[in-house]
């Protein structure tokens, strides 16, 4: 027999629907993107002149250069037990945001907890980011949650894991997790069917909203992922394009309730997924589309945090061009974050978006926006104590 809701469960199921009603029926007003202009590019070996309204202090986002601020919207992947240099340099000039670790990057508790010692060391406050979802979906095998996502929604012990995983994490230097998952798998064969919380869509809110709360309570940033939702997809976007045919009343009513419910418990990251969705854009992937990112994510959803993307290396995401053209137009279309999972990648993908904010006054300004979310994001302590 299903166990009776709290009032409070209940007043926060009415939101979540008040939410998504607001949805539906209001539509989703699209961002729009400026165009380019004429002005002389900007010099990126100075802080940019905007001080917070009120004070004569710049706001920290423009203390720093123009490639410190196009440095913060990348993540970045190595191999090893070792930062390269490189990878050191680049978080010492802050021409990175932080890194994203593997398996192959966490050998054992003590090498992993060097390792992040001296990406610290680099500088930068950086955000040291890995998948720790449960069960098998674990970069830190020897970490918390055991269980995988469906088993610690049937015990109960959703938020108790979350905690426990981060102390785990934050102590080995781990200052984000890409988890929980909100995806609620709809579909016969969806291919992100065992790591869900439930295949129910109010089910899957409750348990997201533990998981961040869990998260929190043990200081490492969680995000929510895949925004707007794979359960409709039956190809995962790592291993090829995938398109979702569903009416914005159906993913309105299945997909987007752990998201909403995620983002009222404080959750500080969305990661966005490469799916298409013709019903919310007939063009782009959800990544590279800003009627998502910004018109329903923040705009109908009121995300105010940092929206990071899923893998740019992902086959979704490279089907649509090279890794430095999808780079651009996730940032375009809002992205704060772009995760490179490609060991090679990092250097044109930051070349490309220094030049186009070298000649672009809008595009500065795109730039500008995520380098402030993701600088409030680090100062609000997603990093691990020294």
């Amino acid at each position: 027999m299903p166990a009776r809701r709290s009032p409070s469960s209940r007043r926060r199921r009415n939101l979540l629907l008040g939410a998504l009603a607001a949805f539906v029926l209001g539509g989703i007003a699209g961002a729009k993107s400026g165009g380019e202009d004429s002005r002389p590019a900007a010099r990126d070996d100075a802080p940019a002149p905007a001080p917070v309204a009120g004070s004569d202090r710049p706001a920290a986002v423009d203390r720093l250069t123009l490639r410190e601020q196009v440095g913060q919207l990348i993540l970045l992947r190595f191999a090893g037990t070792t930062p390269p240099g490189y990878v050191r340099a680049a978080l010492r000039g802050r021409r990175a945001a932080g890194v994203i670790l593997f398996r192959d990057n966490a050998g054992a508790p003590a090498q992993l907890r060097a390792l992040t010692s001296r990406l610290r060391r680099a500088g930068g406050r950086p955000v040291v980011a890995v998948d720790q979802e449960g069960g098998a979906i674990r970069i830190l095998p020897w970490a918390p949650p055991v269980a995988s996502s469906p088993q610690q929604a049937r015990a109960g012990s959703v938020r108790s894991d979350a905690e426990a995983a981060a102390r785990a994490l934050r102590a080995a230097g781990i200052t984000v997790s890409l988890a929980p998952v909100g995806d609620v798998p709809s579909v016969a064969g969806a291919a992100l069917a065992g790591r869900e919380f439930s295949s129910d869509p109010g089910a899957a809110g409750d348990a997201m909203a533990a998981a961040v709360s869990g998260w929190r309570a043990g200081g490492v940033a969680a995000t929510a992922k895949h925004f707007p939702g794979l359960g409709g997809a039956t190809v995962n976007t790592d291993d090829g394009p995938a398109t979702i045919m569903r009416s914005r009343t159906r993913l309105a009513a299945t997909d987007l309730p752990p998201f909403v419910a995620a983002i009222r418990a404080g959750v500080p990251l969305v990661m966005v997924g490469h799916a298409r969705y013709p019903a919310l854009d007939r063009e782009r992937i959800a990544s590279q589309s800003s009627t998502i990112v910004e018109g329903l994510l923040r705009e109908r959803l009121g995300f105010r945090g940092v929206v990071v993307t899923d893998s740019m290396e992902a086959q979704a995401s490279l089907a649509t061009g090279t890794v430095e053209t999808a780079s651009e137009r996730a940032v375009r279309a809002g992205a704060d974050l772009v995760l490179l999972t490609g060991q090679g990648s990092y250097a044109p993908v930051y070349a490309h978006l220094l030049a186009l904010a070298r000649r672009s006054a809008p595009f500065r300004s795109r730039v500008r926006q995520s380098a402030a979310r993701v600088l409030a994001l680090k100062a609000r302590g997603a990093r691990a104590p020294r």
